[in-house]
């Protein structure tokens, strides 16, 4: 059980415990009998409560919808536990979700971090102090994979806009695949950042974009000059007066799961072998940048970090540059 394991055993859980809204437990029913947590508190009003919070506090819409599952799952595992009396037991089930996770559905490590700070933060929100004692268990911190600027190249290019198009709706489409493919790469986009870009935010003249990230933060990114080529090429054919830059056939803006699929056929088009996401150009972008010798910070604020950490895990060098330019300095 890794962190599970050494959990102190919570002593402080009496017959008077003291949960919600001043709530003593255990409760008894008319007959003498325990009764449930469940039966005590309404997690579904709860639930509700909590996500209407997440909303106001301008959370994003991909964050909110993570949380969600993660406390509805959580809540449909307790109602299979049968002995939800108090605080003991509460933990206990707790640990016996994060086991059902761990053997049953082999979920990673970032995961379980996920889910036991989602579902601490969902019952301090509503007062109930069952997991103050869990201590937040170690993420893993795998290097995010990258392509190189050849790969990239190729990615960019597997998106032939230089063939004549009879239908004036497959050219626009056509341009819009390959400008979202050039934009996540120059300016190192996220995929949810891309999705909702606004053409009035896009100023040609200074090749900058202006993006509200995460925490509703706005940047100021850039793009380099092939971008902005076709931007101007794009914004030609597309006749839409939506505000979102990319949009579908139906004029409505596109999904991140479109986008994803849509770099999977490109990067089988282009012999990529790797796996190719959205995320994957950020990062590539971001290691590119490295290694041509722009300062990490200049890099952290182009990709919208907060903690500079984060952004040194983003631009882990790969092995064949660091062989490189190992190789020079012992020469």
């Amino acid at each position: 059980m890794g962190e599970y394991s050494r959990i102190n055993q919570i002593n402080s859980f009496d017959e008077n415990e003291i949960s919600r809204n001043g709530v003593k437990l255990p409760v008894y029913d008319n007959n003498g009998n325990m009764k449930n947590i469940l039966d005590i508190f309404d997690f579904q009003d709860m639930i509700e409560e909590y996500l209407i919070e997440l909303e106001i506090r301008n959370y994003s819409q991909n964050t909110i919808k993570t949380y969600k599952s993660i406390v509805k799952n959580f809540h449909e595992y307790l109602l299979d536990e049968k002995d939800l009396y108090d605080g003991r037991r509460f933990l206990r089930s707790f640990k016996r979700f994060i086991q059902y996770l761990k053997r049953d559905r082999m979920v990673s490590q970032n995961y379980i971090y996920l889910v036991t700070v989602v579902v601490k933060k969902f019952l301090e929100f509503n007062n109930i102090s069952f997991l103050n004692e869990i201590k937040t268990p170690k993420r893993t911190k795998s290097l995010p994979k990258s392509l190189n600027e050849i790969e990239v190249e190729k990615l960019i290019n597997a998106v032939d806009c230089d063939v004549i198009e009879d239908n004036i709706a497959k050219k626009t489409m056509k341009l819009r695949n390959k400008l979202i493919l050039a934009l996540l790469y120059s300016s190192g986009l996220r995929i949810s950042e891309l999705v909702t870009l606004i053409t009035k935010d896009i100023d040609l003249d200074e090749r900058t974009m202006r993006i509200r990230g995460k925490g509703e933060k706005d940047r100021i990114v850039l793009f380099d000059n092939n971008a902005k080529k076709l931007i101007e090429e794009y914004l030609e054919f597309k006749k839409s007066d939506t505000d979102y830059l990319f949009l579908n056939r139906f004029d409505k803006p596109l999904t991140p799961r479109y986008v994803q699929m849509m770099i999977k056929k490109y990067a089988e088009i282009a012999g990529i072998k790797k796996k190719v996401t959205p995320h994957i150009l950020r990062h590539s972008f971001a290691t590119h940048l490295l290694k041509n010798g722009v300062d990490i910070r200049v890099i952290q604020q182009l990709l919208g970090h907060s903690n500079l950490s984060t952004t040194q895990i983003y631009t882990s060098v790969d092995m064949e540059t660091l062989k490189s330019v190992y190789d020079k300095a012992r020469m």
